[in-house]
């Protein structure tokens, strides 16, 4: 491909001059070699999209960065995580629930995520550190520029334990438009994202609601109806595009967290009196922790979605199912086991 001619390259589909120049820049090998020789000097791991150790999560959305700079240790990234994320003018109530929050995951070992910024992202990563909880940064930078530079002595710690990721090569600056991308990632990575405090507008929100287009659940924690810096997460949970947060609980019940399906799991449904409708939805969704979109249980169960909604209703009804934002629907394991 390198060593085609433009005129050749032009004639496959979907390749326009603006790539073909991209293939053919005479600079391009050199820029990479530097890269290289940057990531070896700094440290840090170069992993492509079909690297075994890129993480899952990452794989599964439609946006994913094709390569991942990541320095410390990765092995992490594929256990339990959440992404805790919030303003950077932090309150006191934000900053204790935050770090309440991590202290009562200290026992089940999930990894905190998060973007080393002021506020909730960096009391969460240290609460992490405290705790020998593993703890994984998403810098919007080069990794080996540290943003903000203040928080490089917990950085370094992070990666004794985690690591710290970017899809920007080394020497890149934190511009501002790579924020949100930043951001992307950081609720891609996590099974689940958690909003502490936010404002009306912010990093945050943009989090959560990207979170949400992934089909990821989001939590937030309630606030002060006075309290600017809460008024993103009262909205959040107002919207449906949240789960309202009061303690860790809560994470154990939507996601099952507290023990994992597995084949001795499984339920059986013969002693409830179902239609083959009922009994076909239920055994669809009992896999999914975070729970089924009603698409996605259409597909599966091939009942017509123009049925299917009345059906899921009165299930829910019953006490079977619950229903989750983003129109997604789990079982609820407590009562169907106790029917």
């Amino acid at each position: 491909m390198f060593s085609s001619s433009r005129n050749t390259l032009l004639r496959i589909p979907g390749i326009g001059p603006k790539l073909v120049h991209g293939i053919l820049r005479k600079s391009s090998f050199r820029e990479a070699d530097q890269i290289i020789a940057d990531c070896a000097k700094n440290n840090i791991q170069i992993l492509h999209f079909q690297s075994k150790e890129y993480p899952k999560n990452l794989r599964e959305i439609y946006d994913s960065p094709s390569i991942l700079y990541i320095k410390g240790d990765p092995s992490s990234l594929h256990q339990h995580s959440i992404a805790i994320v919030g303003t950077r003018k932090a309150s006191h109530y934000g900053r204790t629930v935050t770090r309440q929050v991590v202290e009562s995951l200290a026992p089940t070992g999930t990894t905190v995520i998060s973007g080393l910024a002021y506020g909730i992202d960096i009391e969460a990563h240290r609460c992490a550190l405290e705790h020998n909880l593993s703890n994984h940064a998403v810098l919007a930078s080069g990794l080996n520029v540290i943003y903000p530079k203040i928080h490089w002595r917990t950085a370094e710690e992070i990666t004794k334990i985690g690591c710290l990721i970017s899809e920007n090569p080394p020497n890149t600056k934190p511009d501002a438009h790579l924020f949100p991308a930043r951001n992307r990632i950081i609720a891609a990575l996590a099974d689940v994202t958690l909003v502490v405090e936010a404002a009306e507008k912010g990093g945050a929100l943009i989090t959560a609601n990207i979170a949400d287009s992934y089909n990821r659940p989001v939590f937030a924690v309630p606030g002060n109806l006075t309290n600017s810096v809460s008024a993103g997460c009262n909205n959040l949970i107002r919207q449906q595009k949240a789960l309202i947060f009061t303690g860790v609980d809560d994470l154990n019940y939507h996601l099952n967290w507290d023990g994992e399906i597995s084949q001795s799991k499984i339920l059986n449904f013969e002693h409830l009196r179902l239609t083959r409708e009922e009994h076909s939805i239920l055994s669809s969704i009992q896999t999914s922790s975070s729970g089924l979109a009603i698409d996605e249980i259409a597909w599966k169960t091939q009942v017509p979605l123009t049925s299917l909604a009345s059906i899921l209703l009165s299930m829910e009804f019953a006490g079977l199912i619950q229903s989750l934002p983003g129109n997604k629907y789990k079982l609820d394991r407590v009562k169907v086991a106790a029917a």
